[in-house]
């Protein structure tokens, strides 16, 4: 098996967003009337897929784009309180010195990403699909396929999220896992996919490796 395309979530994944996001959801909430999350239900919601939270907190799905686009816009603002995980710059790196085209796939936006990334780590990336619904990802992973032109058993898709898993089967490439991201570890190896990484280091290890 040869992984020559690697297709990356970016928050929660590449970017530690997650502390930010728990500081941002009940103004999130009030403004767009659902439920408010209590601090003590925070780690059991990271065992729950999107579309289980979403009826949980009673988020109209009519809400998500709107929703999307202020969580957005609130990023754009706090920029510089969102960190990179420390090793995600170096395993992009090390990735496309093995020969992996690289791709970003990503309900936040491209210049949100770009901003957090860098100039150095940017240009790293191949492809950007940005602004994705929060159930829209399988159809940008096959936008990046045919941009790219390598076939789904050459590609592998990477992200912290239950919806990620049911993205890459629906677009029918394999699927890395890590542990380190929204969703507890647990719930992403419980779901099946083709790898868990419980580190950068071993990530880049298989999908380099792979495409040696």
């Amino acid at each position: 098996m040869s992984y020559r395309l690697a297709i990356f979530d970016f928050d929660g994944t590449l970017a530690d967003s997650f502390p930010w996001f728990t500081g941002v959801i009940n103004d999130t909430a009030d403004k767009f009337r659902f439920r408010r999350v209590e601090p003590d239900e925070i780690d059991g919601l990271r065992g729950k897929s999107s579309r289980e939270m979403m009826q949980i907190l009673g988020v109209s799905a009519w809400k998500l784009p709107f929703i999307a686009r202020y969580i957005r816009k609130r990023k754009a603002q706090d920029l510089a309180g969102i960190p990179l995980f420390a090793e995600a710059s170096s395993a992009l790196g090390r990735l496309h010195e093995a020969g992996v085209t690289l791709a970003i796939v990503s309900s936040n936006s491209e210049a949100n990403i770009r901003k957090m990334f860098g100039p150095d780590t940017a240009r790293l990336i191949a492809y950007y699909e940005c602004g994705s619904s929060l159930h829209g990802k399988a159809k940008r992973f096959r936008k990046v396929l045919r941009k790219s032109g390598f076939a789904t058993h050459e590609a592998i898709a990477i992200g912290d999220e239950l919806r990620d898993i049911d993205a890459a089967r629906e677009a029918g490439i394999a699927f890395g896992a890590v542990t380190w991201g929204y969703t507890h570890g647990a719930a992403m190896k419980a779901a099946g996919p083709d790898f868990a990484f419980e580190a950068f280091d071993a990530m880049v290890q298989i999908i380099a490796g792979a495409a040696r």
